[in-house]
């Protein structure tokens, strides 16, 4: 595992051409946030990684302009 010991990182990554209609991490809603925590869940019941911390990140890509909002829900 990489990164730092005891933390678990699960990173939803949106990206649009523009920022137009809004930007990408917009796209990250309550629906969307659910499925994500359903699908960590499951990796961590099989990976069986131990005590760790886990935390969500929104990489949001416009163009060519990377943000990440560490700890986004």
């Amino acid at each position: 595992m990489l990164g730092l010991p005891g933390l678990v990182v699960f990173c939803e990554v949106k990206a649009r051409a523009t920022a137009a209609f809004g930007g990408p991490e917009a796209a990250v809603g309550v629906a969307k946030q659910r499925r994500i925590r359903r699908v960590a869940a499951a990796w961590l019941a099989a990976n069986r990684p131990g005590r760790v911390e886990v935390r969500f990140d929104v990489a949001a890509l416009v163009g060519a302009r990377l943000t990440v909002l560490h700890a986004a829900f």
